[in-house]
């Protein structure tokens, strides 16, 4: 009677613990499918959150791409029109050397009176601009003008490449407002390095301040 008794409480034990610990294993497998489920929903929302991110990217890379495109577009339009630009001063200056040589007209220090370092037009040179111009009219037929800078030896070279550029644009400029086509126009500027008197006096150097034009046809 006493063994039964005995092995009864073994038995309900051995119950008791397997029933305890398949209580433990059910929490313990709960809390593994919850933990589980919380890193699969922050993996989740991690993806959500680099798919956006690289959705924005993609965007802002579009614009960029497009930004590039037309400032490139741009660039090639301005280089276009630099380049027609500089064709047809080219085509000018070419048809200049190969046109013949009519006649040329000389504004200088010592006839038009150009003031000291200044490239205004006094008003002796504008009239004899006009005189060219009614004669240029007259022929009526195309004609090209050459129209050289040069200056004394006062100051540095590259100055005084700047300063005859500015008297033969100044001149350009005139026969221009006065009807002549701007394309058929040529500015060139030798500075101080074509005198035709000695600058080492003040009447030499009035001389190497001048505007030369040539006409040609």
């Amino acid at each position: 009677m006493l063994k039964r008794r005995t092995d009864l409480i073994v038995l309900v034990a051995l119950f008791t613990l397997v029933a305890s610990t398949a209580c433990v294993s059910k929490k313990v497998y709960r809390a593994n499918v919850e933990e589980t489920d919380q890193r699969v929903s922050g993996v989740e929302s991690a993806v959500e959150a680099n798919e956006r991110r690289i959705a924005e990217l993609g965007q802002e890379t579009d614009q960029r791409i497009e930004s590039v495109r037309g400032t490139a577009e741009k660039a090639v339009e301005i280089g276009n029109t630099a380049l027609d630009t500089a064709t047809t001063a080219q085509n000018t200056a070419e048809k200049a050397q190969r046109g013949k040589l009519l006649w040329t007209v000389t504004l200088s220090d010592d006839l038009v009176k150009f003031s000291f370092d200044q490239a205004s037009l006094p008003a002796m040179a504008t009239q004899e601009l006009d005189s060219l111009i009614d004669r240029a009219k007259s022929m009526d037929r195309a004609l090209y003008f050459e129209i050289d800078g040069h200056t004394d030896n006062i100051g540095s070279e590259e100055y005084n490449l700047q300063l005859g550029e500015r008297r033969a644009e100044a001149v350009r400029n005139y026969l221009n407002q006065k009807g002549l086509p701007l394309h058929a126009l040529n500015v060139i500027s030798y500075g101080e390095s074509q005198p035709v008197a000695d600058n080492g006096t003040p009447e030499g150097r009035a001389q190497n301040r001048r505007v030369v034009i040539r006409v040609l046809e």
